[in-house]
């Protein structure tokens, strides 16, 4: 009876033996099968996209959805720049990038009046040197005094006359000066932030703010040395101008420009020249 017993119990125990292990590779094949189809789900869909991008390089194809060329209403129609002008100097139309600087009402009434000063003067100027005053002429010898008088007078006329074209002109002169440094100081007023300005063809110059940079990683604060290596092999050199430029390859025209400072670039724009204001 005893034997039976044991035999039972024994019985029992593998059973049961036999139906964990059972269980465990049910569970095990399952948990195959769960992998398996994961992995499947995985394998089919598609990637994740990056959730973060670059800053955009400032490029001469254009900057914040301003190209070269394009028209003034277009360019505000980007809703990248302010709205309200911040120069009409020479007769562009300037803008700064959206959350820019308001307008200096007292710099832009400024340049109105040294614009103007310069067209009248420069227009009196150029009237005044077509004018070629009379020769005094050389009295005969059996002059009257009457006539020596009226010679002498034309003389004092004609050298009155000569004086006041010279103020004319020294002053026409003074005027282009200071039409120069109207231009000058209003590009340093806009160096840091930047500034689009648009001609009657449409928009002949982006001035990059401070925190943008090229595709070579050159922007404000970067080096002499570091502009001359990114661009020195594209004809890097310094103009006239006292900025360091090179042309846009496959864009008549349009050129870099960099303004060093201290061995340092302070800023940089892509422009054209050729492309009048008015």
């Amino acid at each position: 009876m005893g034997k039976n017993r044991a035999s039972i119990r024994a019985v029992g125990v593998g059973i049961s033996v036999a139906l964990l292990v059972a269980g465990a590779a049910a569970c095990t094949s399952d948990d195959k099968k769960d992998t398996a189809k994961a992995g499947a789900a995985t394998a089919g869909a598609p990637s994740a996209a990056p959730t973060t991008k670059g800053p955009e390089a400032f490029t001469a194809a254009g900057y914040r959805g301003l190209k070269p060329g394009m028209a003034k209403d277009a360019g505000l129609a980007t809703g990248a720049l302010e709205t309200a002008p911040v120069s009409l100097l020479d007769g562009c139309t300037d803008f700064v990038y959206k959350g820019g600087p308001a307008p200096d009402q007292a710099r832009m009434t400024a340049e109105a009046a040294t614009e103007a000063r310069y067209k009248d003067l420069n227009a009196k100027a150029d009237a005044a040197a077509g004018k070629t005053p009379a020769p005094a002429g050389t009295l005969p010898p059996n002059a009257s005094a009457k006539d020596a008088a009226a010679a002498a007078a034309g003389s004092a006329a004609a050298a009155q006359n000569s004086a006041a074209t010279a103020k004319l002109m020294a002053d026409a002169t003074q005027s282009i000066v200071d039409l120069m440094v109207a231009r000058e100081t209003k590009e340093k007023a806009y160096l840091a932030t930047g500034r689009v300005s648009f001609a009657a063809a449409g928009l002949r110059e982006l001035v990059a703010p401070a925190e943008a940079r090229t595709a070579e990683g050159i922007g404000a604060g970067a080096t002499l040395e570091a502009l001359q290596q990114a661009y020195g092999a594209k004809g890097l050199q310094l103009a006239k101008s006292g900025k360091y430029v090179f042309p846009v390859e496959g864009q008549q025209g349009w050129q870099y420009e960099f303004t060093v400072d201290g061995g340092k670039v302070a800023g940089m724009a892509v422009v054209n020249r050729d492309l009048k204001c008015v």
